[in-house]
């Protein structure tokens, strides 16, 4: 519940945080930002709609007071994303099949999400790792994916460097600039909640066609 809350209600959550923590602030959002991109077992973290947040608040006279910046959040999110991305494949690289069969880790990383972004990987290639940074859950399992498939590093790198670097441009940039504009801010879990269907829409529709597909394979079988 906590964690609804919280990403529904991010700004207030950030104002918080801005005014009991001050500049420390941008320790614990790329901190949030690094682990949800870093460690396979935590998706469920708060991503787009945090950087859209925090582009808000650095735009209100709070932000300014604590001596928050928005480029300064652009930078500090890229940085996160390319690290805890890095992280990631590396884990996916030297034991990802492991982790998946582990008794206790194993019940964090679902199949049916390794599934779909192996599928997700192998139908986009290269262009998966640019796509998958703009998709909540997707975009934890695709490096993962991508170090367990040996893919190379150096050329992840540099997708993964276009990715970050775009995603953490549009969404920031996003929040400071229409973060704060009244209509939004009265309406601002309703907006966090509809960028995140946006997002999760790709990876609906996957489900969907899945289930389909398994659905006829199944028929299909039964005559």
């Amino acid at each position: 519940m906590f964690l609804i809350d919280f990403i529904l209600h991010i700004d207030a959550h950030i104002a918080t945080l801005v005014t009991q923590f001050g500049p420390w602030t941008y320790v614990i959002l790329f901190a949030v930002i690094f682990i949800e991109t870093g460690i396979v077992i935590m998706p469920f973290l708060p991503g787009d709609s945090l950087l859209f947040a925090a582009g808000a608040v650095a735009a209100t006279p709070a932000g300014v007071n604590a001596g928050l910046n928005h480029w300064v959040f652009m930078i500090l999110f890229f940085l996160a994303a390319i690290a805890g991305d890095s992280l990631n494949f590396w884990i996916g690289r030297t034991g990802g099949y492991k982790l998946i069969k582990h008794p206790l880790i194993g019940r964090f990383i679902k199949e049916n999400h390794i599934r779909e972004a192996e599928g997700f990987f192998e139908k986009r290639g290269a262009m998966a790792i640019i796509i998958g940074r703009y998709m909540p859950i997707v975009r934890t399992f695709v490096p993962f994916v991508a170090g367990i498939s040996q893919f190379p590093y150096g050329h992840f790198l540099r997708n993964n460097v276009i990715a970050a670097f775009s995603w953490s441009l549009i969404a920031t940039g996003a929040g400071y600039m229409f973060g704060n504009i009244p209509f939004v801010k009265m309406h601002f879990s309703v907006i966090i909640l509809g960028i995140a269907l946006v997002t999760l829409m790709p990876t609906i529709i996957g489900v969907v066609r899945s289930i389909m597909v398994s659905q006829r394979a199944k028929k299909i079988a039964k005559k």
